[in-house]
């Protein structure tokens, strides 16, 4: 009996060191979660056996548990390196097609722009519904980079929120009239008060607007658009009319006429034609919040901007801790790509280890959970930083040392156990 006790003690001290140097070797591999070796007694059951007449038999492995502690987050500053702060795990779909889970967010981009991991498995995440639109929960899919395309231009006053331009700027209230009829070209006095703003046409083109403001009379300033080329453009765009606080009065309209810049008006020119194809609005607020003033201070342009942009590569990405993956592209324009899928089991001790850091859905683990980050129990995204092993090398060494003196304690009992048998065997 004793010899069979002993070499059960070590089997499962030999399975004790195999979990603790299979722990050490992963210290640095991330993502990687820390195994426990956990051990139940035996006994020789026999009918009628009661209390203390049921003698032991041994030990036995009854499992190697997995201890999901969240590990240290770890800075790399790689666009591509995403860690999972708190509870989730990032969905990958395989090669072959299954679908596995891992804590490891050391991606990259294949030449298809799917963000993968170092052997190819797919992350998965939610799609907008059109480039730069909102991102429903729904089914997952593959998330894809748009590495392969650049964003089509907009032309400037066709954005369906705040379109044309938006103006905020002081005239000085003690500048004094211009009463004789605005001159073509303007003299150099009326651009005294004057900014200029790119535009751009339906393909990208950049056009180069001149804005002047021309005092024509007591609280009344006429805006002046201006280019200089060829067949230089030169229109009035509106009128403002102030009180005597400096705020606009009536509802001013200013805005550049459809078609009312063609490609010889300019320097260099287009080849587009007719710009702009729709009415482009200069928008200064609306009463109660004018952005245009005259004040008694100088003349200043707090801020210029329209709603066109050029075409556009990409340049770089930003994840938020909610998991959405923001495409920023060369012309300043940023667009939401997609969003990381994070998913949740009710058994995380039920799930089956595989090869390169993965695990995947068994009865015992029951069925995925998923959900966007910072949801309900999910934990957050964080980009530039990787989740290192939640393995304590200390605790492991100490570990070591005491399966090595539980092995050698167990190889004592067997030893004994034969000096026992040899001296029976000596009897005479």
């Amino acid at each position: 009996m004793s010899f069979g006790t002993g070499l059960s003690g070590l089997n499962a001290a030999s399975k004790n060191l195999d979990v603790i140097g299979h722990n050490i070797a992963n210290a640095n591999t991330t993502g990687f979660k820390n195994q426990r070796a956990e051990f139940a007694e035996m006994y020789a059951m026999s009918l009628g056996a009661t209390g203390g007449s049921n003698g032991g038999i041994g030990v036995s492995v009854a499992s190697v548990a997995q201890l999901f502690t969240q590990g240290n987050l770890k800075i790399t500053g790689n666009n591509l390196d995403f860690a999972i702060n708190g509870e989730g795990l990032f969905k990958v779909r395989m090669t072959d097609g299954s679908v596995s889970y891992t804590r490891n967010g050391e991606f990259k981009l294949d030449k298809d722009g799917r963000i993968i991991t170092n052997n190819g498995a797919r992350l998965q995440g939610y799609l907008p519904t059109a480039p730069g639109g909102p991102i429903p929960m729904g089914v997952t899919a593959d998330l894809v980079l748009p590495t392969g395309s650049v964003v089509a231009p907009r032309e400037t006053g066709s954005s369906t929120t705040n379109p044309g331009i938006q103006l905020s700027a002081n005239l000085p209230a003690d500048a004094p009239p211009f009463t004789a009829p605005i001159p073509t070209p303007l003299t150099s006095d009326l651009k005294k008060y004057g900014t200029v703003i790119t535009l751009y046409d339906q393909q990208g083109n950049g056009i180069p607007f001149q804005l002047y403001f021309i005092k024509t009379a007591a609280n009344t300033w006429q805006v002046v658009g201006r280019m200089d080329g060829a067949s230089p453009y030169q229109a009035s765009l509106g009128t403002v009319n102030f009180d005597a606080a400096g705020q606009v009065t009536g509802t001013p309209t200013l805005s550049i006429p459809a078609g009312a810049i063609a490609a010889n008006n300019y320097s260099p020119g287009v080849p587009s034609a007719n710009f702009p194809s729709a009415a482009i609005a200069i928008n200064i607020g609306s009463t109660g919040a004018w952005t245009l003033t005259q004040y008694g201070s100088p003349f200043s342009v707090y801020d210029l901007k329209q709603d066109g942009y050029a075409p556009g590569e990409l340049s770089s990405i930003v994840v938020s801790e909610q998991g959405v993956i923001t495409a920023r592209y060369s012309n300043g324009v940023s667009q939401d790509a997609g969003q990381v899928a994070l998913v949740r089991f009710r058994n995380l001790q039920g799930l089956e280890p595989i090869n390169g850091g993965y695990w995947r859905e068994t009865f015992v683990s029951g069925q995925p959970i998923e959900g966007q980050p910072l949801t309900g129990r999910f934990g957050s995204i964080r980009q530039n930083a990787l989740e290192e092993s939640n393995v304590d090398l200390t605790q492991e060494l100490v570990n070591m040392i005491v399966a090595q003196r539980h092995y050698q304690a167990n190889a004592q009992t067997i030893k004994t156990q034969d000096q026992v048998q040899q001296t029976l065997v000596n009897l005479r």
